[in-house]
């Protein structure tokens, strides 16, 4: 009798046990507003391997790409809500959240990569992300979208000049908005997602964005030349849920912080890695490249310090801290 009610503990128990590790198993939504090919997709795709590896198979990460959860604005919304678990998205886009995230947005503030990761790994980046538990969201790591560079379809872009009267689309927020309308170009603040079909209608004579991004996207069907102006870096957050964050243990908040840490390291390389091909692809394609001429880049420059300026006494402090950071770098 008594090793019957043994056997029937230990098979309630394991039953238990059953089902308790049914009930941890869960799947990610994990978003993007980019196709196959965008810079981000490798981070993506190594961070759900990672955590499927780490979690057993227990933890798995559905990708959503070309913005099929929504506009940016969106999917930020549902990450606070709970109902999307996370997404990577320009870190400038978060400024709405956290003002000192407006600094990556900032013209010419990066000089290199390796500048640029200084700062988003070091103390000054950690502290943004960190401010964000506060509007829902957890900031898990920072990515790279690149350099970006400026395509139209009326000119090529050969001295500064060129760019005055274009209808260009930028990301929704003043500091593009006020850069582009310094160099006497029309802004048009623009959900990505939009950006394809304005071109393609005319209702935009052109855009910018990292070659990675011209290229996946195909804009050379819409475009015909291409700029290398570089006048901004764009890191990208990789964002996660923290209604959803606050409801994991201990043990699965490591497996996710893990992964994104496995997965900036492999994102970041082959985002760097793919440049050079994807320029080749848009020459390939008929796009006519152009870089301008070091007076010009200078000319380009003079031009954006006083949107830097503006914008400097706007977002505070965090800006001057960045900026003894490069500093220190660069001596």
């Amino acid at each position: 009798m008594k090793r019957i009610f043994i056997k029937t503990l230990l098979a309630t128990v394991a039953l238990a046990s059953v089902g308790l590790a049914a009930a941890q198993e869960r799947t990610l939504k994990f978003g993007l507003n980019g196709p196959e090919g965008h810079p981000a997709v490798a981070g993506m795709k190594k961070f759900a391997a990672a955590v499927e590896a780490k979690s057993a198979g227990r933890i798995k990460v559905q990708l959503f790409l070309n913005g099929t959860l929504g506009s940016d604005q969106a999917t930020l919304s549902a990450i606070k809500g709970g109902t999307v678990e996370m997404a990577v998205m320009n870190s400038g886009i978060l400024a709405s959240e956290v003002k000192a995230l407006e600094v990556f947005d900032f013209p010419f503030l990066f000089n290199n990569e390796k500048e640029a990761d200084a700062i988003v790994d070091g103390p000054i980046g950690q502290k943004m992300h960190a401010a964000l538990a506060d509007k829902g969201t957890i900031g898990l790591s920072y990515w790279e979208l690149g350099f970006r560079n400026i395509t139209t379809a009326k000119r090529a872009i050969n001295k500064v000049d060129d760019i005055a009267g274009l209808k260009l689309r930028v990301i929704p927020n003043a500091i593009n908005v006020d850069w582009v309308k310094a160099l006497g170009a029309n802004p048009t603040p623009m959900p990505f997602t939009e950006v394809y079909s304005a071109l393609e209608q005319g209702a935009i004579d052109g855009q910018e964005n990292p070659i990675s991004v011209i290229a996946s996207n195909k804009f050379w069907e819409v475009q015909k030349f291409v700029a290398q102006t570089n006048h901004q870096y764009n890191p990208q957050s990789v964002i996660f849920s923290k209604k959803v964050w606050d409801s994991l243990s201990a043990a699965d908040r490591k497996i996710i912080d893990d992964a994104a840490d496995e997965a900036t390291k492999a994102q970041r390389e082959a985002a760097r890695a793919s440049v050079a091909a994807n320029l080749e692809l848009l020459k390939k394609n008929g796009m006519t490249v152009t870089q301008l001429p070091a007076a010009e880049l200078t000319k380009l420059r003079e031009k954006m310090k006083p949107v830097i300026d503006k914008h400097s006494a706007l977002v505070g402090p965090v800006v001057a801290e960045v900026q003894a950071e490069l500093a220190k770098l660069r001596k």
